[in-house]
């Protein structure tokens, strides 16, 4: 018969306070622990592990194993029931370690002798710190109540390393948010910036994990609990008809008002927690269940519990998101994730951008590529170790964030940095001259828009005009959907800044990561090829006729130029024309000035669109190809997907065929042809794009100068004979081919 014990977790932390008290270096705090914890246990075994980096673990204190083997036994992620406590996040509790899954013997430890085992992760909100683990010669299989204690325990641990108590010698007990770095995300917008920290929501420190009195922590407990709530039904009450709004906060208030997560706390509090601790402790938890779950919908719902327990926190502790701290000069903004309209108010002041979370298409993208500010995402777990003030350097060519970087990374950073203030330099040198090739071939370099505040770089960059103006980015940082006299105001802006040069205003491109925070989304299983752009808006004609009649009026009377986004086929386009027609009338009859001349054309994002009849191509006023959907539909590689959309190269002889099939059917037809998108403006792919016959090609302002400075020093002819010599060979990219003939040129 197994003998059973209990543990009294109060007891358990009231000690563990008192070794905290004690001035004592970690080492010692550490081994004290260890006794005490196998002690209050009944067991003769307690060790801690921690991470030495992010794949071993190293045993850091021993009561009971072997203690020359402290700071020499290593493991694995994954390797042992250690490894696997820590690649799970799960308890591992069992009667009789040696046959459980994945044991693996440590005869260093001198573990051999001990058959009951528990490991406990240490961890705080998802990160993983290390292993809490107590064992006994016994065959035992710990009470939930012995499991829950040693779980208390180990939350304190945690909170106890994140304040710094266990600061020892070795990497695994080095000082917490002192060491370097280096985060590997995704890039979404190029470029490279160095500044300081400056976290778009500081991270709450909870300072008092262990409480002396749980009847006042309840009492706490239960008062902040209740201004969430007020606060909550306060949102409620004013959130409007935003539907997805309301469905937020009626999940924070079901989750404010839920028994269970209330229940759970007190428990905490109960077993010695602090009311803070208590709700720290819920939200790993959650958070380390929402690690486990693909579910979307239910990761949504973790992440509004998550949301949900920092305000908690704020309320509990007083760190609101105001801390006092001032933002440095040079702000590298570190963020879980971020919206658009809060990204505007930061505006050009950030140096850079690094989330955790985002996409290459999110509005966050959207507008950070408008203010050219360089942004990694998928930078997972940088706002857990970053502080405010820590200086970090921001590759977002390489999608690298080097955080407390050492003096060696410093150096050859500030030279790539230097050697691309050199090329700026070269880049203003030609910025009046023409993209003018060796062989006589004038191509026109076009920038991309969003914003009022990008206008500037169409001087700057010696940009020849504006070949797209995102109109949507109005209606995604608004939480209404804007009035016309407003939309008409800004165009008629936008057209003043451009002074004389042409500007092709994009009506609006909602829907796939684009949705409007007003607008009711729509669950769709591939959002990227559903209910979009245009075929929003002819379904919802409404509001493209108040768009184009705010286009007609910013005209005031000037020539306009506006095309329609995700054209598939001919009749959308024909539909399209005839709104345009609609609106035209109306204002003729309203005497508003009509535009002195218009252009509509449509942006090639579909392939079926390069096969529609030679009547399209007569009937259009210009085509524009949107590179980064075709590319997405041509090779059938969603973009927002990392493990594919790297894996199809622009320079495939397949795409370039096809994109010269559209160059010979525009020439054929007399249609202006222009190419917009990433590709662009790579000036390695410019300069293919202009060899295989596009004329135009738009891009965002920084990338004009260093694709104007190759294509002045090409000969198209040349570089055009490689890339049908390839295709001859039947080679699948021409990208080595072109490379070599760049490198022998220059």
């Amino acid at each position: 018969m197994t003998k059973t014990f209990k543990t009294d977790s109060r007891q358990m932390l009231g000690r563990l306070r008192d070794v905290m008290a004690e001035d004592a270096a970690g080492q010692t705090r550490l081994d004290q622990i260890t006794r005490l914890i196998a002690e209050e246990m009944r067991t003769e075994v307690c060790s801690i592990y921690l991470f030495r980096d992010e794949d071993t673990l190293e045993l850091c204190a021993t009561e009971g194993l072997n203690p020359q083997a402290v700071h020499e036994t290593r493991l694995k992620l994954g390797e042992g029931l250690v490894g696997r406590v820590a690649r799970t996040g799960q308890v591992v509790n069992t009667d009789d370690a040696p046959s459980a899954k994945g044991f693996r013997f440590m005869p260093e430890t001198g573990e051999e002798a001990y058959s009951s085992f528990m490991g406990v992760p240490i961890q705080r909100l998802g990160e993983k710190l290390g292993v809490l683990v107590v064992q006994s010669k016994q065959s035992r299989l710990f009470s939930e109540e012995e499991v829950y204690a040693v779980e208390v325990v180990a939350m304190v641990l945690a909170e106890m390393a994140e304040l710094g108590v266990f600061v020892g010698e070795g990497a695994a007990m080095s000082a917490r948010h002192q060491q370097a770095k280096l985060f590997r995300g995704t890039t979404v917008q190029e470029g490279t910036a160095q500044g300081h920290v400056w976290l778009h929501e500081p991270r709450v420190v909870v300072t008092n994990p262990i409480a002396e009195d749980p009847a006042r922590e309840l009492e706490r407990l239960h008062e902040a609990v209740e201004t969430l709530r007020v606060g909550v039904d306060r949102m409620l009450s004013t959130a409007g008809g935003d539907k997805d709004q309301l469905d937020v906060l009626e999940a924070y208030r079901m989750f404010a008002n839920s028994k269970g997560w209330m229940r759970r706390m007190e428990e905490d509090i109960n077993s010695g927690l602090s009311a803070e601790a208590a709700v720290e402790k819920e939200q790993s938890a959650a958070r380390a269940r929402m690690n486990q779950v693909s579910d979307a919908y239910l990761r949504d719902r973790l992440h509004d519990l998550d949301d949900l327990s920092n305000r908690l926190l704020r309320i509990l502790t007083g760190q609101g998101t105001e801390t006092g701290a001032e933002m440095p000069p040079d702000p590298i903004l570190i963020a879980r994730n971020i919206g658009p309209a809060e990204l505007l108010d930061y505006g050009r002041s950030l140096r850079g951008i690094v989330l955790e979370e985002g996409s290459v298409g999110s509005h966050a993208a959207i507008v950070a590529r408008a203010l050219a500010i360089p942004l990694v995402i998928h930078a997972a777990r940088i706002s857990n170790e970053a502080l405010n003030g820590d200086y970090i350097l921001v590759d977002g060519d390489q999608g690298l964030a080097h955080l407390r970087p050492d003096d060696a990374v410093v150096a050859a950073f500030r030279d790539k940095i230097a050697m691309q203030a050199q090329a700026q330099e070269r880049y203003a040198s030609i910025r009046d001259k023409p993209a003018e090739t060796l062989c006589g071939q004038r191509i026109k370099l076009k920038m991309n828009a969003g914003l009022m505040a990008d206008l500037p770089s169409l001087e700057s960059s010696g940009a020849e005009g504006v070949g797209l103006f995102r109109t949507e980015l109005q209606f995604l940082i608004r939480s209404h959907m804007p009035k016309r006299a407003e939309l008409s105001e800004l165009y008629s802006r936008v057209m003043d800044a451009a002074k004389d040069q042409r500007v092709v205003f994009r009506t609006l491109d909602i829907g796939s990561d684009k949705v409007l925070p007003y607008m009711q989304a729509t669950d769709e299983p591939n959002p990227a090829m559903g209910w979009r752009a245009i075929r929003v808006g002819l379904d919802k004609p409404g509001v493209m006729r108040m768009q184009l009649q705010a286009l007609i009026r910013g005209a005031k009377g000037r020539h306009l130029s506006i095309m329609f986004p995700f054209v598939a086929q001919r009749s959308e386009f024909t539909a399209a024309r005839a709104e345009m027609d609609k609106a035209l009338e109306r204002e003729r009859i309203l005497g508003h000035p009509l535009p002195a001349s218009i252009e509509l054309g449509a942006m090639l994002e579909t392939p079926s669109l390069a096969f529609a009849p030679d009547d399209f191509y007569s009937e259009v006023d210009f085509i524009s190809v949107g590179g980064n959907d075709l590319k997405q539909f041509f090779f059938a590689a969603d973009r927002e997907n990392e493990r594919v959309r790297k894996r199809y190269d622009t320079l495939n002889v397949s795409f370039l065929n096809f994109l010269e099939g559209i160059v010979y059917r525009c020439a054929t037809t007399g249609t202006p042809l222009s190419f917009c998108g990433e590709d662009a403006g790579r000036p390695v792919e410019a300069a293919c794009l202009a060899a295989i016959g596009f004329r135009t090609l738009s891009m965002r302002p920084a990338s004009i100068g260093p694709v104007k400075s190759l294509l002045r020093r090409l000969d198209l002819g040349e570089l055009r004979s490689v890339i049908h010599t390839e295709r001859d060979r039947g080679t699948q990219s021409v990208r080595s081919a072109v490379m070599e003939y760049l490198r022998g040129r220059f």
